[in-house]
């Protein structure tokens, strides 16, 4: 017997989403304002708030040791997660002839950003049972050149902080987290895009929380950093400033007023979310229990998991993959190919052994359907599909 659950369904959140998305349209347009206007400011304040809300807004920059202290995060929209990296990256001092570090594991953005400032990414391998930049690897790796670490909070989960951030201080590094599916992910109480000198995140309509097209945010808790993220993002123009009068070289990579009005409908209900794709994740946990598959760690002590994705590993993946495909259980690899081995990166060289946990997670590892409005009843099917494939080695 087949059936249908999908991978991702965005169909029903946005259902019951239509009246005040439709009303968040139109009060842009009849505005008549589209750029820079009051749905991002209003944004930027409210996702600012929810991140505070979230943890305890955690200020710890590379070099610095209060690591526990309030803060309160700007939040600066731009046009997606992409432009948050490359921007975030830029303020903090990143250019050409840097180097930076990043996991090979994720997706290519993060490398990307650090390529079009004209600096070198620097390939780390991953913790094992975490999946995100090793500390140790990442300590390996740093050089002379080295200007800055990106720690990825892979499918939802937290990067080791503390241990990274020892190592920045040690370096004297800059910390651009990538948040962009780690939406109020928290590590020991501190919420994610608040712990490095910035964060990164994506609003990509696939993400926790999603735009109605290409979105993102850089959030960081010095305000001078916020100011000339501002700048960045919109020409280089001084805020509050003439209109012409230019004081850095800028890009124009600005969140516009519509995907900010859509956004901040979402946001309302992003808790709300997350403790659904929690109540998921813990179902799908239970109920694989035994099997021969790694399950994710949900997290512990203030340390949470927001389940992007729910990655389990499996030594015959691709097998597995198969016949959830064959009973119209969607699924998918994340990331079948590191990002060390892609085509745009073949200059870099590096032995085939350096990443051996990068190169075993994208042998092995498959997510399986997520998504808030996933009833438990459709977890309970595809894990029986997953215990039958086990049946019959």
């Amino acid at each position: 017997m087949t059936t249908n659950i999908p991978l991702l369904s965005l169909k029903a959140q946005h259902e019951r989403l239509a009246p005040e998305l439709r009303q968040a349209v139109v009060r842009v347009v009849d505005s008549g304002i589209f750029i820079l206007g009051p749905e991002v400011k209003q944004f930027e304040a409210e996702f600012a708030a929810a991140l505070r809300a979230c943890g305890i807004g955690g200020s710890a920059g590379a070099g610095r040791t209060d690591f526990l202290t309030t803060g309160a995060p700007h939040a600066v929209g731009v046009s997606n997660g992409t432009d948050a990296l490359r921007v975030a990256l830029e303020a903090v001092g990143v250019g050409p002839g840097d180097e930076v570090l990043v996991p090979s594991f994720t997706f290519i953005a993060t490398a990307t950003a650090v390529s079009a400032l004209g600096a070198s990414p620097v390939f780390v391998d991953i913790d094992p049972v975490t999946m995100t930049m090793n500390p140790a690897a990442a300590a390996a790796a740093a050089g002379p050149k080295t200007k800055a670490m990106v720690p990825v909070h892979l499918f939802g989960y937290p990067a080791d902080m503390d241990e990274l951030l020892a190592l920045a201080a040690e370096k004297d590094l800059r910390v651009v987290e990538d948040c962009a599916q780690a939406h109020l992910t928290t590590y020991k109480g501190r919420t994610v895009g608040t712990i490095g000198d910035a964060g990164a995140f994506s609003f990509y309509p696939s993400k926790n929380m999603g735009a109605a097209g290409d979105a993102g945010a850089v959030t960081v808790s010095d305000p001078e950093l916020a100011e000339a993220v501002r700048q960045l993002r919109n020409c280089g123009r001084e805020t509050g400033g003439p209109a012409y009068r230019h004081v850095r070289v800028g890009q124009n990579c600005r969140l516009d007023e519509l995907q900010a009005a859509v956004l901040r409908v979402k946001l309302k209900y992003l808790p709300e979310w997350t403790a659904k794709r929690r109540a998921v994740a813990l179902r799908y946990s239970q109920n694989l229990q035994g099997l021969p598959v790694f399950l994710p760690d949900p997290g512990r002590s203030g340390t949470n998991h927001t389940f992007h994705l729910f990655v389990i590993r499996c030594d015959r993946r691709d097998e597995l993959a198969r016949h959830l495909t064959e009973k119209g259980i969607g699924n998918g690899v994340y990331y079948p190919i590191p990002v060390h081995r892609q085509p745009a990166y073949m200059e870099v060289r590096i032995r085939p052994t350096a990443l051996p946990h990068t190169e075993e997670a994208c042998r092995t590892a498959l997510a399986l359907p997520m998504f808030p409005e996933l009833e438990l009843g459709a977890v309970d099917a595809v894990c029986q599909a997953i215990k039958d494939f086990f049946k019959h080695p």
